[in-house]
C-alpha cells in the first residue's frame, strides 16, 4: 500500500522560505512520478510542480517557475518542495501525490491522474 506523509508546512512571513517533505513508503517508486498540489479556500486544487522519479525530470507550472524547485532524494524515498519568496497567495493546502508512469509522463498537471495522495500539509503565509 503505497503511502505518502507530507510534512514541513507552517505559518511564515512574506518573502522567506520553506520546504516540504514527502516521504513515500509501500514500493519500488523507480517506475513513479511525484507531484505538488496545492488547493486554497474556496479554490480548485492546483498543479505545483513534479518529477519523475528515475530521470529527475521537473516540471512546473508557469507561475510556480523560479520561485519554486522540487527534488528527490532516492535513498530517503523523499520529494522536496523548496518555496522561496513566499507571497500571501501561495497560502494553501500543500498535497503530494504519486502515479505510475510507463511511458510518457503526460497530462502531469492534471491532478485526476494521480492515484496516490497525501493528507496535506497548511502553508500560511502572512503579509
Amino acid at each position: 500500500q503505497v503511502q505518502l506523509v507530507e510534512s514541513g508546512g507552517g505559518l511564515v512571513q512574506a518573502g522567506t522560505s520553506l520546504r516540504l517533505s514527502c516521504a513515500a513508503s509501500g514500493r519500488t517508486f523507480s517506475s513513479y512520478a511525484m507531484g505538488w498540489f496545492r488547493q486554497a479556500p474556496g479554490k480548485e486544487r492546483e498543479f505545483v510542480a513534479a518529477i519523475r522519479w528515475i530521470s529527475g525530470n521537473t516540471y512546473y507550472a508557469d507561475s510556480m517557475k523560479g520561485r519554486f524547485t522540487i527534488s528527490r532524494d532516492n535513498a530517503k524515498n523523499t520529494v522536496y518542495l523548496q518555496m522561496n519568496s513566499l507571497k500571501p497567495e501561495d497560502t494553501a493546502v500543500y498535497y503530494c501525490a504519486a502515479r505510475q508512469v510507463l511511458y510518457t509522463f503526460n497530462y502531469y498537471s492534471d491532478y485526476d491522474t494521480y492515484n496516490y495522495w497525501g493528507q496535506g500539509t497548511q502553508v500560511t503565509v502572512s503579509s
